[in-house]
């Protein structure tokens, strides 16, 4: 299981603030090795409660909130990363764990009772969750990555371009979905994750950016936009 603890900050910009920060981080920071032959995919499949908790949450601003979700790279893995990510503020704590193909169909099918094959107190601690507040999956999200990194303070830039969405189908493995867009113009999502505090380049180009810092979340856009799509 990985554990991963750090500050999160993330803002809403537009291709061509993306660019010109792009080009500036290459001077100082490292390209993600999976961009090696460029943005590289990341596809999501969302779990919420029954009555949609952890979005109605998110779109409230509460303090404390959660998030469980399948990731992937690519449809064809034999592996999935379940991974719950719980946040307060600009403080967030992801757990992830790896699981193979087929459990992670099951969770797809609502059959938590896989996770209680897993000797991890966090398989069982997603168990209870699940099973306590009827998770059901609700939305996938994919979207196109840069990825740069540095050493210091564990810093990890990311740009997340033509995010797209659905529904309707939830196999999280499927080389066929039927994505709509988030975004009607072009927009990117910037995140910064660091420990403890920015360097001061980062800091500096972040302070220049035309919008300020927001709480933009892929599942809650998505999920507002797929209602949109429904009521108009």
């Amino acid at each position: 299981m990985n554990i991963v603890s750090r500050q999160e900050k993330k803002y809403l910009i537009n291709l061509v603030k993306s660019a010109q920060l792009q080009s500036y981080f290459s001077h100082f920071l490292t390209l993600d090795s999976n961009n090696a032959k460029g943005a590289y995919t990341v596809r999501s499949l969302y779990f919420d409660s029954i009555d949609d908790r952890d979005f109605h949450e998110k779109e409230e601003g509460v303090e404390l909130r959660r998030k469980i979700r399948l990731r992937v790279y690519d449809p064809d893995s034999p592996y999935a990363m379940l991974e719950m990510k719980k946040k307060q503020g600009s403080d967030q704590l992801k757990r992830s764990l790896p699981i193979p193909r087929n459990d992670a169909q099951r969770l797809i099918e609502g059959r938590y009772d896989v996770l209680l094959h897993y000797d991890l107190p966090f398989a069982k601690e997603l168990y209870a969750i699940m099973s306590m507040y009827l998770y059901r999956p609700k939305a996938i999200v994919e979207y196109d990555r840069i990825a740069y990194c540095a050493r210091s303070n564990n810093i990890r830039i990311t740009f997340d371009a033509n995010i797209r969405a659905t529904e309707s189908d939830f196999d999280l493995f499927s080389k066929t979905l039927n994505l709509y867009p988030v975004f009607v113009n072009d927009r990117v999502v910037l995140e910064v994750k660091y420990d403890g505090y920015l360097l001061s380049p980062v800091k500096l180009a972040l302070e220049r950016c035309d919008q300020s810092e927001i709480s933009v979340g892929k599942y809650s856009l998505s999920r507002s936009v797929g209602l949109r799509y429904v009521y108009g």
